[in-house]
């Protein structure tokens, strides 16, 4: 029986007008009216928010009907779970999905204002990192796109992860200030407000004739409060809604304290309680840390399922059909409580038997994965688990009680097996495995490229995997072509529709079409032309921002991504220099002018990331001011890595660095953004790289070095890298400059440690690959020296991306895991 209430007809607004003199009008009275200027001595920020208001309202009117329509006819639900929604500005995205940017800026250039001007004044909402937080915001984009029924959930960073600045080469994080201004794109919800607790005691409760029930007392209560943000798909066909939480305490100032002197103290709980929602991903090297870490993952998990819960008894009389409309995704492990969340809501506050709450739970999850690296699938120990949440520490044995058992009679595990797949990691301290907690509570375990998949089935989760066969799928990753091309590169958006009409704008595989094109001289010289136009763009960024001064004619080399050992921005750097020392002992050869271009942000505790940051920066200044080298290399590290920096940097590249250790890029989709923008791939057969060379073909690809298998081996039988660098003059000539303190004789041991790890054991085998990534990036300079054929490529990668669309990557999860 549907619970909704009987329909009332609700009156819609007429249709607005777009043309371009009504908005001029409308984007004046809200100036007015809303934030209280006169035009005659309006700012650029005021322009700024009156027109997102206008373009608000115009999107109010699609959001509503979307929701509407869902009641109307009960479709089902997706609900996205993520620690990370990278969604960058905001305005450009939304005014091109409504179809309004010509007569947006035409009204605005009717009252004197630059769009361009005021759209660079948006701040990027710091709500991400780097792929995870990114793919996040892509899937948003294209739920909405292909017009599925969506929310995401995540926490309301008040400054997210952190702005990254240079003091002397080094970084340092200092607080993103996003919100300090307000969001314009943003509603309280203050309806939709839930209490989240931890700590405190578990009861049994129930006599001799009422089965046992668990009442969980916690300690402290926080409160988690809504505030809703529109996404919109392309050209406006559904809104979904962006779910993020804000943290407020349940007394915001103790008064007793305040009046007895304690005027510090008296804020305590409202300290406590925002500083949940300070900061993306707290260092977690120390106990206090991994508190604050795992107290995020829950309050906004428990917010989220009980929101989603309390949406499911509006039409529904009970959640014995929760997982026919609602299918939950967890991006990652960081929202894996939710496992034990849900099954605490369903069966001590709904009374649900523990057997039908288990099954409905797994019904409803799905889990995607996105590492292999042991040290990413997170753990937490079992004293503070259990601490924080003593309920689910309680569920987390039954559950692993029930698992354990299945596998020894079911399947005749072994001890080892056994010891695998259990949700308690004994081998140290005790802790909870939320990787295995999330696998084996969803009914789907989804890998994010071909290989990453069948490397899930033979590592992290083999003998999960053997329980439970039929549970891991691939769905490799895409990306929003309307961001990732249509507007951060609108000269080559024009060019293509100029070439071959517009369907590619909703179908991106209709990009293939571009093939024909490929090695025609005068589109190779028009496409030749739009890259430079976005060089000069990028060379005057660099420019105003850094003080350097960049040669557009040379090829722009660029790696940007969350600076990691496994990503390999270490090898990049030591062949940098290693080509120096090229240039300056060869100056009668005929290289090719390069600049290697940097972006990415460390781990605060991270500390061999943070001192590759340091080594970029010390190779780049003696490079740059070396006049042997005279220009013809320049190594440039861009601080403050974000969305914003990214629609500058990926169209202007001529070359995307993708050259991760094999076997521990998940995927990555900074390689299909280089790529669908033209840019040609130097690469490791790692993550999507893999399927990438498959549909552009091996000819269109620079790929090099070890793959997956091979490098397993080489661990297996025991790496020997010193040999290797003793056997390459080039590489040992590099480390030694690096370790020697060449390049920074203000410390010259400040590198040795670093070097020391790659001639010790090289575990992410930059000794093992640094022979053939040179060799590769010579065949590129070769390559670079005959246009025609550059081109060509170049053209052929964009031709052939059109698969690596987030919207062909939703229509998967679409049919074949939440069957939405």
């Amino acid at each position: 029986m549907n619970r909704t209430s009987p329909t009332v007809e609700i009156p819609q607004p007429a249709p607005r007008s777009s043309r371009p003199e009504i908005m001029a009008e409308e984007i004046i009275e809200r100036l007015t009216y809303r934030i209280g200027k006169d035009a005659k001595v309006a700012k650029p920020h005021d322009w700024l928010t009156a027109t997102i208001l206008v373009v608000r309202d115009r999107i109010i009117d699609k959001w509503m009907e979307s929701t509407r329509k869902v009641y109307r006819t009960g479709d089902k639900r997706v609900y996205y779970l993520s620690l990370e929604f990278l969604i960058g500005r905001l305005m450009r995205d939304a005014v091109t999905n409504m179809g309004l940017m010509t007569e947006i800026r035409d009204a605005l250039t009717s009252l004197g204002v630059d769009i361009d001007v005021i759209a660079g004044l948006e701040p990027d909402a710091a709500l991400g990192n780097g792929g995870l937080g990114r793919l996040a915001a892509c899937f948003m984009e294209s739920m909405a796109t292909v017009d599925i029924p969506a929310y995401g959930y995540g926490i309301r960073y008040v400054h997210g992860l952190f702005r990254q600045q240079m003091a002397d080469g080094w970084q340092v994080e200092l607080p993103e200030t996003w919100l300090a201004h307000g969001n314009p794109w943003e509603f309280e919800r203050r309806e939709s407000s839930y209490e989240i607790g931890y700590g405190g005691t578990v009861e049994t409760v129930g006599g001799y004739d009422d089965p046992s029930r668990y009442v969980w007392k916690p300690a402290e209560r926080v409160i988690a409060t809504a505030y809703d943000t529109p996404i919109v798909g392309w050209r406006g066909k559904r809104v979904n809604t962006l779910r993020l939480w804000s943290a407020q305490p349940i007394d915001p100032i103790l008064l007793d304290a305040f009046n007895a002197g304690d005027h510090i103290g008296a804020l305590r709980e409202s300290n406590k309680a925002e500083s949940l929602t300070r900061v993306l991903y707290p260092a977690d090297a120390n106990p206090a840390g991994q508190e604050l870490r795992l107290r995020q993952e829950f309050f906004f998990s428990s917010a989220s399922l009980q929101d989603i819960l309390r949406r499911h008894l509006q039409q529904y009389p009970d959640f014995t059909n929760l997982h026919e409309k609602v299918a939950i995704q967890l991006n990652d492990t960081h929202p894996a409580v939710s496992i034990t969340e849900m099954m605490r809501l369903l069966t001590d506050i709904h009374g649900m038997e523990f057997e039908q709450a288990w099954e409905i739970t797994r019904q409803t999850f799905s889990y995607t994965n996105h590492t292999l690296l042991p040290e990413a699938l997170e753990s937490w120990p079992v004293p503070l688990f259990e601490r924080l949440l003593p309920r689910h520490m309680q569920i987390v044995y039954a559950i692993n009680a029930q698992i354990l058992l299945e596998a020894r009679k079911q399947k005749s595990f072994s001890e080892t097996q056994i010891r695998s797949i259990s949700l308690i990691d004994e081998n140290a301290e005790r802790r909870v495995r939320m990787g295995n907690l999330a696998f084996v509570g969803s009914h789907s375990v989804n890998g994010v490229s071909a290989l990453h998949t069948d490397l899930m089935k033979e590592t992290v989760f083999a003998d999960l995997h053997t329980l439970y066969p039929a549970r891991i799928n691939n769905k490799t990753n895409g990306i929003t072509p309307r961001r990732w091309l249509m507007q951060c590169n609108s000269g080559l958006t024009s060019l293509i529709e100029e070439a071959i009409g517009d369907k590619f704008l909703d179908d991106t595989e209709a990009l293939k079409a571009l093939d024909a094109h490929a090695d025609n001289p005068a589109f190779q010289e028009k496409f030749a032309a739009v890259k430079r136009a976005n060089k000069v763009q990028l060379a005057n960024l660099v420019g105003s921002r850094m003080g350097i001064r960049l040669d557009p004619s040379a090829m722009f080399d660029i790696q940007i991504k969350r600076i990691h050992e496994y990503k390999r921005q270490l090898l990049n750097i030591v062949e940098a220099v290693a080509l120096y020392d090229q240039i300056r002992s060869h100056p009668e050869l005929d290289w090719v002018p390069r600049v290697k271009l940097f972006a990415g942000k460390a781990a605060p505790s991270y500390h061999n990331a943070k001192l590759i940051i340091k080594l970029a920066n010390d190779v780049a200044r003696t490079i740059n001011n070396d006049p042997a080298v005279r220009g013809l290399l320049k190594v440039v590290f861009v601080p403050n890595y974000n969305v914003s920096l990214a629609e500058i940097m990926v169209p202007a590249a001529d070359l995307s660095e993708q050259i991760s250790t094999a076997g521990m890029e998940a995927s990555g989709t900074g390689n299909m953004k280089f790529a669908l923008n033209g840019a040609l791939t130097i690469g490791t057969l790692d993550g999507a790289n893999v399927e990438m060379r498959d549909y552009v073909g091996e000819d269109n690809i620079v790929i090099f070095g070890l793959k997956a298998d091979e490098v397993a081996k080489v661990r297996a039988d025991g790496h020997t890298p010193r040999a290797i660098i003793d056997r390459s003059p080039e590489l040992a000539q590099a480390l030694n400059a690096i370790a020697s303190g060449v390049f920074s004789p203000d410390d010259r041991s400040r590198f040795s440690d670093l070097i020391d790890g790659i001639y010790n054991h090289d575990w992410f085998m930059v000794a093992a690959d640094f022979d053939a990534y040179a060799a590769a990036q010579r065949s590129v300079d070769q390559l670079w020296l005959d246009p025609k054929s550059w081109y060509s490529k170049t053209i052929r990668n964009t031709a052939r991306m059109g698969w690596f669309s987030s919207d062909r990557t939703i229509r998967q999860y679409a049919s074949e895991i939440w069957r939405a």
